[in-house]
């Protein structure tokens, strides 16, 4: 079963939200990790009192602990200072589109509107060292789908991302960052992101402080093509983070756009790529526009966390079809079954013949011990220990 982000009807006290935002500031808990915890347990609160014994059950060492609340408390406060605020996945405000993928961030910080995010995005990525008649093809291209009703989001970096904000900066932009929302990176876009947090909307998954690293960049492309119904990339290498991008966008069901260039010019070979294996070609705005399909806006998928009645209900049937004793098992047959290659749930269910509830708690125990990690496309892999 595949769990995405609850849509709304969530009620968010203070506290609650707090709780959220310190289960998902948990060592080892991402968002698939996160969304199954409610699942299990009902609330944040109920997890977080649930971690210590379920990390030990999966063989952790030493005990996991969440922050404790003065440390998040901190960070809400700091981020409230700065003129921002954070935005649960359960809340009305949070982005439509991001919710319905399967590792939508539970909590956002934000600072700008956060209602542009719920208007029609299209996202636009490219080279950091792009030709200047690429910066000026896709500065003249984002005000044009800007004026068309575009939100246009992409990522603050050197580039086609500065070109497409500053095109974008009088009808809406949204820019993700990779670090801490309080860090400006590159520093050359001080100006540019001091413009987009007053007429647009700056929004980070990391906590406050975090320099952007290598293996943020990913997860901060994700959200790029999560909030978006498709992904235009201008100018890329075929190894570059913009053709990471894409091929998350072709994951969650977006369209990807590419521009062709140049065969010689290396800064080509990325969208030209994309255009042999199925892109669509442009050239203008109106290319796009002919094409943008309705993803997310007027139908979304089904939420398991209709109310907070229904997550306490989840947790009793997760009770009654968990036996400790099955969860033991399952938990020794997954660690000799998987290795440090990928390998499908699904698929070590069959070959194991294991219960899907205890294959989830077991999972889970796992994960939160260290002992292994989640990967795209519904598979685990062991992790070095």
């Amino acid at each position: 079963m595949s769990l995405t982000a609850p849509q709304s009807k969530i009620i968010f006290t203070a506290e609650e939200k707090l709780a959220w935002l310190r289960l998902f500031r948990t060592e080892n808990i991402g968002p698939v990790t996160f969304y199954k915890l409610l699942e299990f347990y009902g609330s944040a609160k109920n997890a977080l009192d649930a971690l210590p014994a379920l990390a030990k059950k999966g063989g952790r060492k030493k005990p996991l602990k969440a922050p404790d609340f003065k440390t998040i408390e901190r960070e809400y406060d700091a981020l409230v200072k700065l003129g921002g605020d954070m935005v649960c996945s359960g809340e009305d405000a949070y982005p439509l589109s991001l919710a319905a993928t399967d590792d939508a961030p539970p909590v956002l910080s934000y600072i700008g509107d956060i209602n542009i995010a719920r208007a029609p995005c299209l996202a636009m990525v490219g080279a950091r060292n792009a030709s200047l008649n690429a910066k000026k093809f896709g500065t003249a291209l984002a005000a044009e789908l800007g004026q068309a009703g575009q939100i246009i989001v992409s990522g603050l970096a050197r580039g086609i991302d500065t070109a497409v904000h500053e095109g974008a900066l009088k009808t809406g932009t949204i820019a993700v960052v990779a670090g801490g929302i309080d860090v400006i990176y590159p520093r050359e876009n001080t100006a540019l992101y001091k413009s987009i947090c007053e007429r647009g909307l700056v929004i980070a998954e990391s906590p406050l402080g975090m320099e952007p690293a290598a293996r943020l960049f990913p997860k901060r492309n994700r959200i790029v093509s999560g909030l978006s119904t498709g992904v235009v990339v201008v100018e890329a290498t075929v190894k570059s983070g913009s053709l990471i991008t894409a091929r998350m966008a072709g994951e969650q069901g977006r369209d990807v756009y590419a521009v062709p260039g140049y065969p010689a010019d290396p800064r080509a070979a990325g969208p030209n790529k994309l255009i042999k294996e199925g892109a669509i070609l442009i050239t203008c705005a109106q290319d796009i526009l002919d094409n943008i399909n309705s993803f997310g806006r007027d139908t979304m998928p089904s939420t398991l966390f209709d109310s907070a009645s229904q997550s306490a209900n989840l947790h009793e049937v997760s009770d009654a079809e968990t036996d400790e004793k099955d969860v033991d098992e399952t938990r020794d047959l997954i660690l000799q079954n998987i290795s440090q290659l990928p390998v499908g749930v699904d698929e070590l269910a069959r070959s194991c013949h294991l219960s899907l509830p205890a294959m989830q708690m077991a999972i889970l125990e796992l994960e939160l011990a260290g002992r292994l990690q989640r990967l795209p496309g519904n598979r685990i892999a062991l992790l070095d220990e």
